[in-house]
């Protein structure tokens, strides 16, 4: 599975419509509207890079208000769970 954030500019009149049409797309997973440099940040979890080639020119961009796209490509996640989890295993057998 592959993760991308997409930082999205969009014009201020359009962001709520625009961040509920981009969080309707196949492979969006969240829509955030934020303050800063970008509007929008969507993660996106795709099976190939050809479908995010297609995802993000082929269906984010195109969405009224979508002023411009930066994608991101995740390498590796990190969270306090997955950390926790990791310390945990095989606690339960002593």
């Amino acid at each position: 599975m592959i993760t991308a954030i997409v930082l999205i500019q969009a014009a201020a009149e359009s962001i709520p419509d625009a961040a509920q049409a981009i969080a309707d797309i196949e492979g969006v997973t969240e829509v955030y509207s934020c303050a800063g440099d970008v509007d929008l940040i969507a993660l996106v979890k795709v099976a190939r890079h050809e479908d995010l080639a297609d995802l993000v020119p082929g269906h984010i961009s195109k969405v009224p208000g979508v002023l411009n796209t930066d994608t991101h490509i995740s390498f590796r996640s990190y969270s306090k769970h997955d950390s926790e989890a990791a310390f945990s295993i095989g606690l339960d057998a002593v």
